[in-house]
């Protein structure tokens, strides 16, 4: 374990809090290939890989439901405190993130299904990917930052969350003058909404997750602060 969580006298016990930890990293890392996946499978018309993503999120809700009992198990046997207890809140919290990432991956893939037999916008989603490759690129640094306990993590994604409700307007106003100049086409530019709102979620997840690392490493509560208070919090905490 790191610097921040001391070790204990049962080696078992920190056997069950590392495990945990692992198995957060195994579920995050499989929404974040859903996330791709989904993307993909909408840009390159692919049924087939869109259906998997579905497929997947069953496994990334089992892993939920498996990581919660762990973590009530834990709760029940050891009644850690302090950090330890941080620690098992904060990735009953994480994983509930994850689980709606995984929700909302599997959400765009059945949009991608919808939309395979339409016609396909000029750009081909060009706005879709660029968005989806920033929440994904998101999620990563999140699970990094879970991994390694720095809740410097949170300013960043802060930051990128409010970059990626920027891209979510812009890319509405496109849409919205779409409806507009290409009424013939009005179901595909709707479900390409949907699309964006699921992918603007997902931006809100990492965010979250984030928040979550701060919670753990520091025991402060950044969920109404901005990405400036949250950095002079965590300074003022080193000093």
């Amino acid at each position: 374990m790191e610097e921040h969580f001391h070790q204990h006298i049962s080696r078992q016990f920190n056997q069950e809090l590392e495990s945990l930890r692992q198995d957060v990293m195994t579920m995050g890392g499989l929404a974040e290939q859903m996330i791709l996946d989904a993307v993909n499978a909408l840009i390159n018309g692919e049924s087939v890989r869109a259906e998997q993503v579905i497929e997947n999120d069953h496994q990334v809700n089992e892993m939920e439901k498996q990581i919660d009992q762990q973590c009530i198990q834990i709760l029940a046997r050891r009644q850690p405190t302090a950090s330890d207890l941080r620690l098992v809140m904060a990735i009953i919290k994480t994983v509930n993130d994850i689980e709606r990432v995984g929700d909302e991956a599997e959400q765009i893939a059945k949009m991608a299904i919808r939309l395979v037999s339409r016609d396909r916008p000029r750009n081909n989603y060009r706005e879709i990917e660029a968005m989806g490759s920033h929440v994904r690129a998101m999620i990563r640094d999140a699970l990094d930052g879970f991994a390694r306990l720095e809740p410097e993590v949170a300013v960043q994604l802060k930051r990128q969350d409010e970059k990626v409700d920027a891209e979510y307007e812009a890319i509405l106003r496109q849409y919205y003058s779409y409806l507009v100049e290409e009424p013939r086409n009005t179901s595909r530019i709707l479900d390409s909404i949907w699309i964006a709102r699921s992918l603007e979620r997902i931006g809100d997840h990492a965010k979250n997750i984030g928040e979550y690392i701060v919670y753990m490493v520091e025991g402060k509560d950044i969920r109404r602060a901005t990405a400036e208070e949250i950095e002079k919090s965590l300074v003022d905490a080193t000093h």
